[in-house]
Formats: C-alpha cells, sequence, structure tokens
C-alpha cells in the first residue's frame, strides 16, 4: 500500500508542503488528458486511498468525494485540440502543469508519476509507480481518474455508438466498429492512427 515516506521525506527537506501529481488518459483514442494535483492532510487522509487502479469504479468515486472534502486539489486538463497539436506526451506535461498551477500557492516540492517531470520551475521528483508508492500521487490518481470517467460518461449520452460510458474512450472492440461506421467525433485524438485512419475510410480528411 501506499504510505507517506517519500512526502516526509520532501516536506522536511524543502520545509513545506509536498504535492502529488498523476495523470489518467494518455492511451484513449478519445477525450482529454486529465491531471491532478493532490496535497494531503496526514490528519484527514480517507481510508483505503490507493493506486486508482486498484479499485472500483464505486470506490473511486468515493475516496474522490472523501480526498475533495479533507486535500488541497487541483485539476489540470488538455484538450483533444492540444494533445493533436502538442502530441500525447507534452499534452500530459501541460495537464500536470496546470493541476500543479490550479493549487494556488505553490507546494515547496512535487511528487509526479512516471518517469519524467514536466518542464516547470517546481522542486520536483518523479516516481516510477508512484501511484503505487506514494499517498498523494495515489490520491491525485484517483480524483484524475474519476473526472475523466466522468466526463467520458457525459460524452456518451452526447454522442451515443462508441461505448464511451463503458470503455471511457479507449480503443474496445466496440469503439472502434463505431468508428468505422459513423466516423470520429469532435472529440477524438486525430492524431491517433485508428482515428486518422477512420478519417480516411469515412472520407474525412486527416488533421494535419
Amino acid at each position: 500500500m501506499p504510505d507517506l515516506k517519500f512526502e516526509r521525506k520532501y516536506g522536511k527537506l524543502h520545509g513545506g508542503p509536498v504535492a502529488g501529481v498523476d495523470e489518467a488518459g494518455r492511451g484513449p483514442l478519445a477525450g482529454p488528458v486529465v491531471a491532478a494535483a493532490v496535497i494531503l492532510d496526514p490528519k484527514c487522509i480517507p481510508e483505503g486511498v490507493d493506486d486508482s487502479k486498484a479499485l472500483t469504479a464505486l470506490k473511486r468515486e468515493r475516496l474522490c468525494a472523501e480526498i475533495l472534502a479533507c486535500a488541497q486539489v487541483g485539476l489540470g486538463i488538455a484538450t483533444v485540440e492540444e494533445i493533436d497539436s502538442l502530441n500525447i506526451f507534452w499534452a500530459t506535461m501541460l495537464a500536470m502543469t496546470r493541476a500543479v498551477e490550479a493549487l494556488g500557492p505553490a507546494p515547496a516540492f512535487v511528487l509526479v508519476d512516471g518517469n519524467r517531470c514536466p518542464d516547470w520551475t517546481h522542486r520536483s521528483h518523479a516516481v516510477v509507480g508512484g501511484d503505487a508508492l506514494c499517498l498523494s500521487i495515489a490520491a491525485a490518481s484517483i480524483v484524475a481518474k474519476h473526472r475523466r470517467d466522468t466526463m467520458m460518461i457525459e460524452l456518451d449520452a452526447l454522442h451515443p455508438g462508441y461505448g464511451w460510458a463503458s470503455n471511457k474512450g479507449y480503443g474496445a472492440k466496440v469503439h472502434q466498429e463505431a468508428l468505422r461506421i459513423l466516423g470520429p467525433t469532435p472529440h477524438h485524438r486525430r492524431s491517433f492512427a485508428p482515428v486518422a485512419q477512420a478519417h480516411f475510410d469515412f472520407g474525412i480528411p486527416a488533421a494535419e
């Protein structure tokens, strides 16, 4: 289970609050990439915080509400247009930067899930597998995942047929079949190969 050892270490070294950052939505064919930054209150940590991938949707929903109620949280989004313009890697870095900026006063240190931090001025450290090691990153993973899933469920109601309520924009069979038959929506990532191919199949010019 994740714990606070990284937060305690860097909080002591830098004399201030430590934020954990994680993202959701790098791999899907549709929808934005969403990042969250979380500064936990050590005296108010919801029970059961873990890597979002290890939790059910119901547990993520409950924990997201509890995290928002007792932690400092910032949310950052990179749009489909930004993903297609920048590429998914740099769009993810942008979403993470926006999440930390949304915290308000900058944290003394930032822990980022993965092997690279954004190009920013914050003191920070990348933690591979951080969502399974650091409580603040795990909390961020829950918030980012739940918020993005909610967005995709809402978009599914506007664009039925792609199965976004269940596949959240990933390349499930029903999604790719709908792309072939219905073509892409404005929420599809035109720089991603399956969507670009659907453009040609559907007679729509691929985005430059």
